[in-house]
């Protein structure tokens, strides 16, 4: 990476990273966050996919609701393992996405490929699990939208969105374990209390584990994402995609 794109780094990494946490803590409730929130939602529901496809059961279902609720209906094998896997997925994984996503955006300046993921992983999610309007279009309109940004935003601009939406989702995600989990009590919808029924360990025990794993995923995660010498795509270093030599 040049020079010029190292000061342009240095500028809008922090700015980002400021932007994100002024609109979490000053204008959470807006509604123009909604939708990002919601995006959020349907993480947390992929992981909760994802584990059930993992330990070898099948997802039925997935639904997004306007009020930031979801669900994942799958069926599993049964056994402890696959209790705890599926439930853990929700929490756990978000994280994890928000882990790999910070890393991806921040110290390998990763652009096109990200917006690419995320419109074929919204795509997928379309066509395999959605099965009621909100759900699909919801799917299909952010598939759309990350397509245009991967075809007509300029380089910076990508690593601007993806830079967002990597830390509008690690802090949802912290979010996410404080207001389902420690708000007061344990949600009675919450996975850690659907667990706590299917397997009598109690509830509090399940928010603790996963909040303690959660918080050390999104801090190792951004341990590595500002940790050591950056690492960048050719696509970043070049400034866009590459273009073939000519004769």
């Amino acid at each position: 990476m040049n020079e010029r794109s190292e000061r342009a780094s240095a500028v809008w990494v922090p700015l980002t990273l400021l932007a994100c946490l002024g609109l979490a803590f000053f204008a959470w409730d807006a509604a123009v966050l909604l939708p990002f929130k919601l995006l959020a939602v349907m993480a947390h529901e992929t992981g909760h996919a994802l584990a059930s496809l993992l330990v070898g059961g099948s997802v039925n279902q997935v639904t997004l609701r306007p009020n930031e609720s979801g669900s994942c209906l799958s069926q599993i094998p049964v056994g402890f393992f696959g209790k705890v896997a599926v439930s853990s997925g929700g929490y756990v994984g978000n994280a994890l996405i928000s882990a790999v996503l910070l890393v991806l955006a921040i110290r390998f300046r990763v652009g096109r490929p990200l917006a690419i993921a995320a419109a074929a992983w919204l795509g997928l999610v379309a066509l395999l699990y959605a099965r009621d309007l909100f759900t699909l279009g919801f799917a299909v309109g952010f598939a759309v939208v990350f397509a245009l940004a991967a075809r007509l935003l300029p380089q910076p601009g990508l690593q601007v969105l993806n830079l967002f939406l990597a830390t509008f989702n690690s802090v949802y995600a912290a979010r996410d374990l404080f207001d389902d989990l420690w708000n007061g009590q344990v949600r009675a919808q919450s996975d850690a209390q659907i667990l706590a029924d299917g397997t009598g360990i109690p509830a509090l025990v399940w928010a603790a584990a996963w909040t303690a794993l959660a918080l050390l995923v999104l801090a190792l995660g951004a341990r590595a994402a500002f940790g050591g010498k950056a690492k960048v795509s050719p696509e970043a270093a070049s400034g866009g995609p590459r273009s073939p030599a000519v004769p």
